[in-house]
């Protein structure tokens, strides 16, 4: 059984996916005035630089966006000061804007319309030639856009197709209309995107439970899914967030770990540089009792079938990178490609693998959905001047948080003592009501205290007095709070 989980805070979006048990997929969305893959933006041209082939746009945002000047853009005479349709196909990176594409499309499960063409189109992995014409003849154009049937659309009914390309049909008219009528520059489409993308490409013929925290996530999944017979949507209304709840945390911090080791006694090793991620495959104790080649396709055959897991469960994205055991036989390196290849057969397009090179490097790009869980959960160390990670503060808040809401399930404790490395004791204390009120604890008794060298925190409820006196000389005093 599938089970999709979806936790919302103020600013941040969490989704993760477990089958059978196990976490498979994580995707964490921060909300920032930033553009996301896949919106669609009314702008203003502020440039046009010939030079560089380049025209910048104007998104209402922080950053202005750039297109390529393309002679599609040259035809249409396009001047500084005009309003123009732009999707974003490339989220900002340091001081550049984000990449857009005045090409504009709004993707469905099974169809693609791209807005203001006309026609129809096929995937090229589609070749079943009777169920092309069979869509050609009984699916109607439609005026200004164009429809592109998915691989996966000509595994459905025409009446299917037809719901959902009026479905989709809809929500071009209302960006239509807004890219008419509107006069502010702004987005016109892609609210949620991550999470209907990711449900969309989740969700199939197999039982699937989906978890929401919050009643306006439920009506939206709701709808979205309606009139799925093997979906049940849940709402979850416990005080702990629900990745805590249901155990994802401590999956979620086990990654942290750049070792994974394999069954065979083997191992990989995950290490992020400043341009890509890099994966080493090791023999490991795979060493003894075996054929040696044996031993190299076994070991990279396991290897193949976890990083596929790894890249969607750590949310990998960008250049990744993989060092495989060198293989002499061209037979073997096929096997291993294939298998590379079925273990991220799940991840939907996302991922584009690229032959081995003569060293038996592997190269995937892959699409970015969202944070990795480095960037999500850690930050440069400051005492080692960046050149260790440890937890984000804000992470370790919600942690601290979750446990003092799991101790005080079941009974009336309102007394803690909380342990936290002093490399966190600066920012905190220059803010440290916010902190207390990040961890629930503003209406609670907290004692704080700052230890060097510690495992992220510790949480201990205080029952009796005497624990109290004994750490006395570490409470949050009220006038700190308030």
């Amino acid at each position: 059984m599938k089970e999709i989980f979806i936790e919302r805070r103020e600013f941040l979006l969490r989704i993760g996916i477990r089958e059978d048990g196990k976490l498979v997929e994580s995707i964490v969305e921060e909300k920032k005035n930033e553009p996301i893959i896949g919106e669609i933006y009314k702008g203003r041209v502020k440039n046009i630089l010939p030079a560089i082939n380049s025209v910048f746009v104007d998104l209402g945002l922080d950053k202005e966006g750039y297109l390529y000047y393309s002679e599609e853009l040259k035809s249409r005479d396009i001047k500084k000061g005009q309003d123009i349709l732009v999707e974003v196909i490339k989220e900002p990176l340091n001081d550049k804007g984000a990449k857009l594409s005045s090409k504009v499309s709004i993707p469905g499960k099974y169809i693609v319309l791209t807005c203001y063409e006309k026609g129809i189109n096929f995937s090229k992995r589609i070749n079943d030639e009777d169920k092309k014409c069979e869509i050609v003849n009984k699916i109607e154009l439609l005026k200004d856009v164009e429809i592109t049937i998915r691989t996966e659309g000509a595994n459905v009914s025409i009446d299917e197709l037809q719901r959902e390309i009026n479905k989709l049909y809809e929500d071009f008219k209302n960006l239509d209309k807004s890219m008419k009528y509107s006069v502010d520059i702004k987005k016109l489409y892609g609210e949620d995107l991550s999470l209907f993308k990711l449900l969309r490409n989740s969700i199939g013929e197999e039982l699937t439970k989906i978890y929401v925290d919050n009643e306006v996530d439920f009506q939206k999944v709701g709808a979205f899914i309606n009139g799925e017979e093997n979906l049940k949507l849940e709402i979850y209304s416990g005080v702990r967030n629900i990745f805590d709840f249901y155990g994802l945390e401590k999956e979620l911090l086990k990654l942290r770990h750049n070792k994974v080791n394999l069954p065979c006694g083997g191992y990989i090793v995950i290490d992020k540089t400043e341009a890509m991620y890099v994966i080493d495959v090791n023999s490991g104790k795979n060493t003894k009792g075996k054929n040696f080649n044996k031993i190299i396709l076994e070991t990279n055959l396991e290897a193949a079938k976890e990083i596929g897991k790894q890249i969607r469960v750590r949310n990998l994205s960008g250049i990744i990178l993989i060092d495989f055991i060198d293989m002499r036989d061209r037979t073997q390196k096929n096997v291993v490609m294939q298998q590379l290849e079925n273990s991220l057969s799940s991840d939907k397009g996302n991922s584009r693998i690229f032959p081995f090179t003569e060293l038996d490097l592997v190269q995937i790009a892959r699409k970015r959905q969202g944070k990795s869980i480095y960037e999500y959960m850690e930050e440069d160390c400051l005492l080692c001047k960046g050149c260790g990670m440890i937890l984000k503060l804000s992470y370790i808040e919600g942690l601290v948080r979750n446990e003092i809401l799991r101790i005080q399930e079941g009974n009336s404790i309102e007394c803690f003592y909380i342990e936290i490395d002093s490399v966190y004791k600066e920012r905190i204390q220059g803010d440290i009501f916010n902190f207390i009120k990040e961890i629930e604890g503003l209406n609670k008794e907290i004692y704080l205290n700052y230890v060097d060298n510690i495992e992220g925190f510790k949480v201990e409820p205080l029952i009796f007095q005497s624990q109290k006196d004994n750490v006395a000389r570490h409470k949050v005093i009220a006038i700190e709070k308030f």
